[in-house]
């Protein structure tokens, strides 16, 4: 078993809240740029936490920017050419990487998730 899904929920919240907050920090890191590097983004965030948690896409974007998704979206700059290559690139690296973390956390869940999230309304 991997490491990973032995940590603790507490600790992992701890750690993605940490996370976010220093998103939230650096807006001159872009989300194109992110892309470009790591293959994820703010909206990746945000999608995932919308997944987990049941919310609607503006619903989980607003936790993961810390304001109406609009907002955050007037005050960034258009993306370059090169931008945009760096993150296909990236992208075509995620390919590989997919079917496996989507079965990996398909094999967490609901085992490692609190009983408010497999079970809302409890």
């Amino acid at each position: 078993m991997d490491k990973l899904d032995q940590l603790d929920d507490a600790s992992a919240a701890t750690a993605f809240r940490r996370l976010v907050r220093l998103l939230r920090h650096r807006e001159d890191a872009q989300n194109i740029d992110l892309m470009g590097l790591a293959g994820f983004c703010r909206n990746c965030l945000s999608d995932w936490v919308g997944e987990a948690a049941g919310l609607s896409k503006a619903e989980a974007r607003e936790i993961v920017y810390g304001e109406p998704y609009d907002s955050w979206k007037a005050r960034q700059p258009e993306a370059t050419t090169e931008q945009l290559r760096r993150m296909d690139e990236s992208m075509a690296k995620n390919e590989a990487l997919e079917e496996a973390l989507d079965e990996a956390l398909d094999e967490s869940f609901p085992a490692s998730d609190p009983p408010s999230m497999t079970e809302p309304n409890r």
